[in-house]
């Protein structure tokens, strides 16, 4: 792994830069700051979209600025492999988003920036933040943004992120410990642009994220590890010189123009995507070859290329041209498009060969195989309200002979219900890949996913929020990486049921915040969820020293019950099915102090305050340890000029 640059340097050199600017932020003739949160304002396409088009001021709220989940793009529950930034997946089941072609390696799509969700800014004056989490662990997030108006109606922004991480398990020696394991870096370009006559609107954006994640297989269970769970951070591991890596990059375009006010308006949006996937050991350890140059354990079932390095590449390019229709007015709002998408797909992989019969030196020659895709998606929705009161939506999107996704939704009040069912195919790494220790080419049928939801979100007086949402869930088909880590696909269905209930509640200064979910697998064997999810927060907060200090000081803890989760095989970059590894139900508890002091919010917060207290290490993903007790601290430093 190429070496990581330290965020810790890169927080200390832009504070000194920006130290002078701090200090002689604008002020009028009264002394009051005349920029401040309220003079930057920020909005998304989506609304513009679908007509709404005032901008709101940026949050500067600390609820949650402790909360991993809430340091990503995504803040579902995930498991992931023990530490920020570490591949994962949902953690509870999710509604497919896409239908058609798509690559299906998507480990780490929590971390990189979303190019239809980025949010875009209408600043009065430059506007700059530093954001900047260090724990005791190696946990590192950095992430500094500048943007500003060139004028009133035109804005351009840039921001760069860090994510870093240090290895858990593994002797020094063997995995490389003591040094870091993850790196994980990205960088957003974006521009808005209305104009004078605000009839049409540019929204543009370019992404790009790397990550290099070393691999370690896990605890290996093939040797007696009885004493090294008890000092997991020297116990064994499988891997000593496996690393995944994955690029990525997106050029967004949106633009949008209003023929008849906003009864009538035309939209195009562009997308270009490439994500490569590179996995390589240049020396694959002895112990996990037999005499017969068999492989021994789950993660080199086979050999098909080479028996002393691995380098397996996929490389996945999308072109997206969407033209649509759209309008809106008091009672109604509707969208009608045409989607073309071309993609295409390559594999590499090493062999290992040699010049001649005699040669001594070992030659390696890459091989690869591709595919072109080109489809036509036609969809749209239309939505009927009446306020707040009362809405009415539906919403369809069907691929030319092949998938489609169709989802109605009624609500009176807080009260929902929403049928939705999706027809879609599989991935293209689920019917195809080429690599030295796994190969298959699969004709799967499509899988389909029924599912009835209803809910109710409601404030209850002054003090109380509820949510409640429950849901049936019915899969046909489904298409999964069986105990092999291999796809395989169900002739019957998995059908599970559950619901999720988040009620919140305050007495004064003390807050009461919980969320319990609930989920029944009995008859959906291959999907892996745990039967019980809870995550509950207590704290107090208000302002002290004459309003010049505001604090949140609680504690958070957040429990899955035991259950079979996913398995995590490195070479495909994908969660599988296991039954021999039951990650054990455990609390976790945080102790955390969150503050906002003018332009800076900090937290301060001891994770896992209850490490070894009842199980010397406890598990997210089967071989991959949780985090151990750690001190962590964080901030957000806004500049307003």
């Amino acid at each position: 792994m190429k070496k990581r640059i330290s965020a810790f340097i890169l927080v200390v050199l832009c504070l000194l830069l920006a130290k002078q600017a701090a200090v002689a932020q604008i002020i009028d003739d009264t002394t009051k700051v005349i920029y401040s949160p309220k003079t930057v304002l920020e909005l998304y396409e989506q609304d513009v979209l679908e007509g709404r088009y005032t901008a709101v001021p940026i949050d500067t709220t600390l609820n949650n600025m402790h909360n991993e989940r809430y340091w990503y793009s995504d803040t579902s529950f995930y498991q992931h492999l023990g530490n920020v930034g570490t591949a994962a997946t949902p953690m509870l089941f999710q509604m497919p988003d896409k239908i058609g072609v798509r690559l299906g390696k998507n480990i780490f799509d929590r971390y990189a920036y979303q190019p239809d969700r980025i949010n875009y800014f209408d600043t009065r004056s430059p506007y700059t933040h530093l954001y900047y989490i260090q724990g005791g662990r190696g946990e590192q997030v950095f992430e500094a943004l500048h943007t500003r108006n060139i004028n009133p109606r035109w804005n351009f922004g840039v921001a760069y992120r860090i994510l870093s991480a240090d290895q858990q398990i593994g002797p020094a020696s063997q995995a490389k410990a003591t040094k870091g394991f993850l790196d994980n870096q990205a960088v957003k370009l974006f521009t808005h642009y209305r104009s004078e006559n605000e009839k049409y609107d540019l929204f543009l954006n370019y992404t790009f994220m790397k990550v290099e994640e070393v691999e370690t297989g896990g605890i290996d269970t093939t040797a007696s590890v009885d004493d090294a769970l008890a000092r997991f951070n020297e116990a064994p591991v499988y891997l000593t010189q496996a690393q995944n890596e994955e690029s990525r990059n997106n050029f967004h375009l949106m633009h949008i123009y209003r023929l008849a006010k906003e009864n009538l308006k035309v939209y195009h949006i562009l997308d270009y995507y490439r994500q490569r996937n590179e996995y390589t050991d240049d020396d694959i350890p002895a112990t996990l070859i037999d005499e017969e140059g068999n492989g021994t354990s789950y993660l080199y079932p086979n050999f098909y290329l080479s028996a002393n390095r691995t380098k397996d590449a996929t490389e996945y390019n999308e072109l997206e041209n969407t033209f649509g229709l759209t309008g809106n007015n008091k009672l109604s709002s509707y969208r009608a498009y045409v989607r073309l998408r071309n993609a295409g797909i390559t594999y590499e992989a090493l062999q290992e060969t040699s010049t001649s019969d005699t040669a001594t030196a070992t030659v390696y020659n890459t091989i690869s195989t591709s595919g072109d895709y080109n489809q036509v998606f036609i969809g749209g929705n239309i939505r009927l309200f009446y306020k707040q009161l009362a809405e009415l939506t539906g919403s369809a999107e069907y691929q030319l002979a092949g998938d489609y996704r169709v989802k109605g939704l009624a609500r009176i009040g807080g009260a929902y219900g929403s049928l939705e069912r999706v027809l879609y195919s599989p991935s293209r790494v689920q019917e195809n890949i080429l690599s030295n220790h796994f190969e298959w080419d699969r004709d799967f049928g499509n899988t389909v996913v029924d599912r009835i939801g209803a809910g109710l979100h409601q404030k209850v007086g002054n003090r109380q929020y509820v949510k409640l949402d429950a849901h049936y869930t019915n899969i046909k088909r489904l298409v999964y990486y069986n105990s092999d880590a291999m796809p395989a696909q169900e002739s019957g269905n998995q059908r599970f049921w559950g619901g999720t209930f988040s009620h919140s509640i305050f007495f004064g200064p003390l807050h009461f915040e919980n969320l319990v979910a609930y989920h029944n697998t009995d008859e959906a064997d291959k999907i892996r969820m745990p039967d019980w999810l809870w995550e509950s927060k207590a704290y107090i907060e208000g302002p002290i020293f004459k309003n010049a200090l505001y604090l949140q000081l609680g504690v958070q803890g957040t429990y899955a019950s035991e259950y079979y989760a996913y398995h995590y095989m490195p070479v495909t970059q994908q969660f599988f099915v296991q039954n021999n590894f039951q990650v054990q139900g455990y609390p976790v508890l945080d102790v955390f102090l969150n503050a906002d002091i003018k332009t800076v919010n900090v937290f301060l917060k001891m994770s896992h305050v209850n490490a070894e207290l009842t199980e010397p290490v406890y598990f997210v993903t089967p071989l991959y340890p949780g985090l151990r007790r750690s001190f962590v601290f964080g901030l957000k430093w806004r500049f307003f000029d």
